[in-house]
């Protein structure tokens, strides 16, 4: 047994006269693959008397006006002996000369219809066409309601609409599109319908999710069950189409329903089951003003009508339970919480493609580390399907591990490249790293074929981040020699950085910095100040961090930034609707009590005689700069030589120092000197003899610091030591 619905592709080259038809095209004409040698004959003979001429004039006719595309209905006889009617849609493919080339379209199985009027006794009668009865002429469009000879069809509006309609469902997405298009786009107010209302099957019961009068739907009829007396119901019940004709007929037939359209100007009713492949799945019903009969070929089309609306209705909730079934997916594979760390407010948003059905790489993370320190990520593996998924929940792991390991941010990025090698997959990633100190602002990043992260400084205003770029994950490997350079910045008090994928910026036609610049326009950002150049520039290796300078604009102490919301308008006014979107806002806190503090940060070769003594005086002008005394400023500076030449002399390669405030408030301010290396030993002390000149480094750290230790970093090590000789905030101010 046939089924209504079903629907194949076909392709036709005028010049050769040859004709492609798939198996499931096939099928709707009830011709057998074995029947099937590539004639056009062999289905016009399926056709009823004149249906193949009036195709082909149609056809004609839209070639010869340079339309690009055509629809039909045409009627044809099964095997069995029974009518039944096919809806067909072409498009037209021309070559440069404007030469036709191909005709490219659908097929459809529109199913058995009414045709003949009811008997003037019963108005809401229906019936089926007896298969040898006459079948009345079904009318054909292309963009007009016109017959050839110019003289208008009374049902021409009917067919027009039906086409119309069918067309534009086809390409609905979702059930709320589906409504949409019938109530905005679909012409109902042409056929006279004053109210609409859809209803769709779930469980025995009727839900109305959509109600055209105005006021939506009456809450106790927004669920019903289908063995109530409502013409809704009755239609779900019979699977047929359900016809009234009259004020009286309806009072009479559904006196529960009446009280609530009787002030409606309504003169006649039809109800429409909607059926997919063999199950009803909802129904329609339409009210009519100064309308008095429904003619045979009027509920012709309006049943054809209701069979496209149920195709499209069945196939936009299947896209949208695979949508929800991506997405859920997608957020099991996310961090649910995220960490609390003191200083910082984080707030993360997924958001799956708009148009599609699969599961995406996009990802985020945030991962709490050692002293009160932060390291957040945001990712995107190559593809939308289930292994991208998979290689980017084995990403997120992998980074989180190398992050708590203690490595470094341009070795934790490193070695996860390395992981994604080994996967042995054909897919890459990319990502930006960032470790935040929310104590001082400083943030180190890596950006490994990303798009570049945008800073929202505290006066509401936007810029880039310039952050040094790299390949992305899985194409760059080697753990010796380092890939993925590590930009140092500061994140002012106040201030939020916004890590993303690419689909929050992503616009067709436009590049992801214009797309960021228009995403921001959206939100409402002022524009960020041009003139601030110097602003943007990274600071180059071995040199100190500039001091912490105020942002341009008038800053509010009390800190109004809700980052939650935030991340929100970002969600919903970027991006690119076939491509999902994660972002990752981190916001630092606003103390008012605290003061910008200088900072330095310095790679010292092991080979450069002038390094030491530029530690030296580095740590010495940021114990000056933070009010410091000259003794405590002395002690500083022996104690950074001590440590930057224990890690030259007793371990190969070169030593990263760095040095800066720590702690905040009227309390606590420490200055904290801290210095990596790559030997995983630690440091021993010695005693000296009496004539010796070294070893006794460690004898002075730990005789001049408040406080030294050591900390592991995946392959090397941290020697670090802190001074409580600062003044508070008060103190140095005055001073």
């Amino acid at each position: 047994m046939r089924s209504v619905g079903r629907a194949g592709r076909f392709a036709f080259a005028p010049d050769t006269g040859r004709l492609h038809m798939d198996g499931a095209a096939l099928a709707v004409f009830d011709v057998t693959p074995e029947e099937w040698k590539g004639d056009a004959a062999t289905l016009l003979s399926r056709l009823l008397p004149g249906e193949a001429g009036r195709l082909e004039a149609l056809i004609t006719r839209v070639v010869s006006r340079g339309r690009s595309g055509y629809g039909a209905y045409v009627r044809l006889r099964g095997r069995d002996g029974a009518v039944r009617w096919v809806h067909t849609r072409g498009g037209i493919r021309r070559d440069a000369a404007g030469n036709v080339r191909w005709i490219i379209g659908v097929v459809r199985d529109a199913g058995t219809v009414l045709l003949r009027d009811p008997a003037p006794t019963d108005p809401g009668a229906t019936g089926r066409a007896d298969p040898g009865s006459p079948a009345e002429r079904a009318d054909t469009t292309e963009g007009n309601a016109d017959d050839a000879d110019g003289t208008a069809d009374p049902d021409a509006a009917a067919v027009a609409v039906t086409e119309e309609t069918v067309a534009a469902l086809a390409r609905a997405r979702s059930v709320r599109d589906v409504l949409d298009l019938l109530r905005v786009r679909g012409g109902m107010d042409r056929l006279g319908v004053i109210g609409l209302t859809l209803g769709l099957v779930e469980a025995g019961r009727i839900h109305v999710v959509a109600e055209g009068r105005g006021a939506g739907p009456v809450p106790e009829l927004l669920y019903t069950r289908v063995d109530e007396a409502f013409p809704m119901s009755e239609a779900v019940r019979t699977l047929s189409p359900l016809f009234v004709i009259g004020r009286e007929e309806f009072a009479a037939r559904y006196p529960r329903l009446w009280p609530y359209i009787a002030s409606m100007p309504m003169t006649a009713a039809a109800y429409l089951p909607l059926i997919a492949r063999g199950r009803v799945i909802g129904v329609i019903g339409l009210l009519y003003r100064e309308k008095r009969r429904f003619t045979a070929r009027e509920r012709n089309f309006l049943v054809m009508l209701a069979g496209g609306i149920a195709q499209s209705l069945q196939s936009a909730m299947l896209i949208e339970q695979d949508h929800e079934l991506a997405a859920d997916l997608q957020k099991t594979m996310l961090p649910r919480v995220m960490p609390a760390v003191r200083g910082l407010r984080i707030a993360v948003r997924y958001r799956p493609a708009r148009v599609g059905r699969d599961v995406g790489g996009d990802w985020y993370d945030a991962i709490p580390l050692p002293g009160g320190r932060l390291a957040a990520v945001v990712g995107d593996v190559q593809g939308h399907d289930t292994h991208a998924a998979a290689v980017m929940g084995q990403l997120r792991i992998v980074l989180r591990a190398y992050a708590t390991e203690g490595h470094e941010p341009g070795a934790v990025v490193q070695r996860a490249s390395a992981f994604l090698r080994d996967l042995d997959t054909d897919r890459f990633a990319t990502c930006v790293y960032a470790e935040v100190d929310p104590t001082t602002g400083w943030l180190r990043m890596v950006r490994a074929g990303h798009v570049q992260p945008l800073l929202r400084r505290a006066d509401g205003t936007w810029r880039p981040l310039p952050v040094a770029g790299s390949l992305p994950l899985g194409l760059s490997t080697d753990l010796i020699r380092p890939e993925h350079p590590v930009t140092t910045l500061e994140l002012g008090p106040g201030e939020s950085l916004l890590m993303y994928t690419d689909g929050l910026v992503e616009r067709p036609g436009v590049d992801p910095e214009e797309g960021a610049e228009i995403l921001l326009r959206a939100i409402g950002a002022p524009p960020r100040d041009e003139g601030a150049a110097g602003d943007e520039s990274v600071p180059p290796v071995g040199s100190p961090l500039p001091a912490g300078s105020p942002r341009p604009g008038v800053v509010d102490p009390a800190d109004p930034v809700d980052v939650e919301g935030l991340a929100d308008r970002l969600c919903e006014s970027g991006g690119n609707p076939i491509d999902d979107i994660a972002l990752l806002v981190l916001h630092r806190e606003r103390d008012v009590a605290s003061v910008p503090a200088r900072t330095a940060c310095l790679r010292v070769p092991a080979g450069d005689p002038d390094a030491l003594s530029r530690s030296r005086r580095s740590a010495r002008e940021v114990a000056l700069a933070a009010g410091a005394g000259t003794e405590c400023a002395d002690a500083v500076e022996t104690v950074t030589g001590e440590l930057v030449a224990n890690a030259l002399l007793h371990t190969s390669g070169a030593a990263l120092l760095s040095v800066r405030v720590i702690g905040s408030g009227t309390t606590g301010r420490r200055l904290r000197i801290e210095v990596e290396d790559r030997s995983s030993a630690p440091p021993r002390r010695r005693a000296a003899g009496e004539g010796a000149i070294s070893g006794r480094g460690l004898l002075l750290v730990d005789l001049l610091a408040d406080d030294w230790g050591t900390d592991s970093r995946g392959d090397g090590k941290v020697v670090w030591c802190e001074f409580g000789c600062l003044p508070h905030h008060g103190a140095a101010e005055a001073a």
